[in-house]
């Protein structure tokens, strides 16, 4: 007798082995630490993200400041191209055009300048000056340190006496140059300065002079200086050389300032 056919087996099929608990939990780091990789060098943005740089305020100010200036440094090389540029072209009109720029240039603050120069310096008062003024009540911490108004009121003065030009920080003022506040910084034409400020202008040092001691606003600075050695310094110099203005020159918006009040306060 034949033997009954065998029903033909199903396959089986194949298990997968099973991963670790072990090993998911690696799998799972690895994704994180990239994921924080990247969103550290996002936040960056170039600066250093150790806690030496983020809290050193001076550390971050010297970053931007370097490469503002490099910035400033390749927008005059971009100049005068330009300018070499526009003077090779065979125009009357350009000739003319240029020969009002090549006037203007000096007023407007873009050729060095030499002579005479008065310096002011200005800082912050130390801190176990303002510790004590604070701690007897005399006055606020804010009031012993330096504000844009102190140097806008510095540099306003400089001007009225004849100054020919004039530089804060070594970065050359001009008619378009704004000194603005953040913290306890100044932005110069987008560059942050720590104190303390040095303003220097060239001119007639008697005129000069006399304008600084004429000014209201910083004889009010001057009770905070005798009482709290909030930082206040004279120098001249026989002979000072200023650099020409190297940033651009263009003008956003500009409204009017109202008249301020000789009171530091």
């Amino acid at each position: 007798m034949s033997s009954p056919e065998q029903a033909p087996r199903k396959p089986r099929r194949r298990r997968l082995p099973r991963l670790s608990s072990w090993r998911l939990a690696a799998v799972a780091v690895f994704v994180m630490a990239g994921a924080l990789f990247v969103t550290s060098g996002l936040d960056a943005g170039g600066l250093d993200l150790r806690a030496s740089s983020v809290t050193d305020l001076d550390t971050v100010v010297r970053q931007q400041r370097d490469r503002a200036d490099a910035l400033q440094r390749e927008v005059a090389t971009l100049t005068r191209e330009v300018d070499r540029l526009g003077e090779g072209v065979d125009d009357t009109r350009v000739t003319n055009l240029q020969k009002q720029v090549d006037e203007l240039r000096g007023p407007a603050g873009f050729e060095e300048v030499r002579g005479p120069a008065i310096t002011v310096v200005l800082s912050d008062a130390p801190k176990e000056d303002i510790d004590k003024a604070v701690e007897e009540g005399e006055v606020t911490a804010d009031q012993l340190v330096v504000h844009q108004q102190d140097i806008q009121a510095v540099v306003n003065a400089l001007w009225s006496g004849g100054a020919e030009a004039m530089t804060l920080q070594k970065q050359r003022v001009i008619s378009t140059t704004g000194i603005k506040c953040v913290g306890n910084t100044v932005v110069l034409h987008g560059v942050p300065y720590a104190p303390p400020y040095e303003i220097t202008a060239i001119g007639d040092l008697d005129a000069l002079r006399t304008a600084l001691d004429s000014s209201d606003y910083i004889a009010g600075y001057k009770t905070y200086v005798d009482a709290h050695n909030l930082g206040y310094e004279v120098s001249t110099k026989d002979e000072v050389t200023i650099p020409a203005y190297t940033g651009t020159s263009d003008l956003r918006y500009a409204t009017a300032e109202q008249k301020s009040s000789p009171d530091r306060d």
